[in-house]
């Protein structure tokens, strides 16, 4: 009865109204949809596309494909070739393709394609190219004279896997592993940089997360008990980094913490170190943790201090005058409370640290490094998709630790302030 009543309903220039309600809320839907799509635009274009392009270039190198068109053919038609003894047509094409690429000057271009995989063959290829025209069949013989290296079976593996212009070498590269005449092994000790810098990477970001806590947990519990005047002025200086440029405060903990900085000077005239007993407080590892936790310190308060603001004092009091400790009343009552905002501050600050690149290659030195600086590296100076791929690896690092917060406290329980 109510339903046919409703429908019996008009509006004021006669349409039924359920057609005139659901006409309403299809305008404001689109309303809405059109200021949002500024924002989603910028989303789309500044942060969805740079990371796919990232993971594409991270499985994409063209170097070698382009330019051995001969060769890459004959690994499409044979692909159960046997890595350790190629036969005559393999070598045929080999040839082909490298005085093709001595013509068209991209023997550097496959050269360093193959390098990243297979180590030291940048000169093997410049070589080749340069003779490939004086060259007689039978091929394999003339190439194995010119240089036994052509007949390694970890480079027509690596010849292989580069033919196509999409291949996962660079992620096993990533993981420290090498490419062997018998196909891709774990590395050496000293080949083994990449994961333990990841290692190094999460473990120091984990230190710093602890850090700032616990200098953060005392001070926003000031800030949330405070009058008003005395919080305002303390809130001040905390979010009073935010309005300095992050390589200003990087540079002044260099002035601070070097050997002949403020801090030294002031110990040595304390008389607690000796002039030719400095400490070396700078590009290392202890200027990194010192920087970074300043840098991040207010990424944990805030939150922190969004949480204990809205606790009711009223709490404590209750359980002090049923007979509970000091400790107790802050183990069983007050920090339970928190816990929402300790799992925002800490998610927050450990992603930030993990990605961290500025503070870590100003003060950090050879020892203070993290696997950002890394990336930067081959990004700028070394090799895009390896750097793509490290990225990738750390991305999805990222979203698992994020999966795991949201499984064990809930993402709907984050507070960031």
């Amino acid at each position: 009865m109510a339903e046919a009543a409703t429908e019996l309903l008009t509006t004021a220039d006669g349409r039924p109204l359920k057609a005139a309600l659901a006409a309403a809320q299809s305008r404001a839907k689109r309303r809405a949809f059109l200021l949002v799509l500024p924002l989603l635009i910028f989303v789309l274009l500044t942060f969805l596309v740079p990371i796919g392009y990232m993971l594409k270039r991270s499985v994409e190198h063209d170097g070698f494909s382009a330019s051995a068109p001969a060769l890459d053919a004959w690994f499409a038609e044979n692909p159960g070739f046997d890595p350790a003894n190629p036969p005559e047509e393999a070598y045929a094409a080999l040839v082909s393709d490298l005085a093709r690429m001595q013509v068209e000057k991209t023997t550097g271009m496959a050269g360093t394609r193959i390098n990243y995989t297979v180590p030291g063959t940048i000169s093997l290829f410049k070589k080749g190219a340069r003779e490939a025209k004086t060259l007689a069949a039978p091929f394999k013989d003339s190439l194995l004279a010119l240089d036994p290296e052509w007949g390694k079976p970890a480079l027509w593996r690596g010849m292989s896997a580069a033919s196509s212009a999409y291949t996962g070498d660079f992620y096993q590269v990533a993981a420290d592993r090498k490419l062997t005449d018998d196909g891709w092994a774990r590395g050496g000790d000293k080949d083994r940089i990449y994961l333990y810098l990841f290692f190094k990477t999460f473990l120091i970001s984990g230190l710093i997360t602890v850090i700032c806590l616990l200098i953060a947990f005392p001070v926003s519990h000031l800030l949330a008990t405070l009058p008003l005047a005395k919080a305002s002025l303390l809130m001040i200086l905390v979010l009073l980094p935010f309005w300095t440029s992050l390589l200003v405060r990087t540079t002044a903990w260099i002035a601070l913490l070097q050997e002949q900085g403020i801090v030294n000077d002031m110990l040595v005239g304390l008389g607690l170190i000796g002039d030719d007993g400095r400490l070396t407080l700078m590009y290392n590892m202890t200027g990194t943790i010192v920087a970074m936790t300043h840098v991040l310190l207010p990424f944990m308060i805030l939150p922190l201090y969004s949480v204990m603001k809205v606790i009711p004092p009223s709490y404590a009091r209750a359980a002090r005058s049923l007979g509970a400790t000091s400790w107790t009343t802050f183990r069983r009552v007050y920090l339970p409370q928190t816990l929402p905002g300790i799992a925002a501050g800490s998610l927050l600050v450990f992603i930030l640290a993990v990605g961290y690149y500025i503070t870590p290659a100003l003060v950090g030195g050879a020892d203070g490094q993290l696997i950002s600086n890394l990336i930067s590296f081959h990004m700028s100076k070394s090799n895009w998709s390896l750097a793509a791929a490290i990225a990738g690896m750390l991305l999805v690092s990222i979203l698992l630790l994020y999966w795991l917060y949201d499984r064990l406290i809930g993402i709907d329980r984050l507070k960031l302030g």
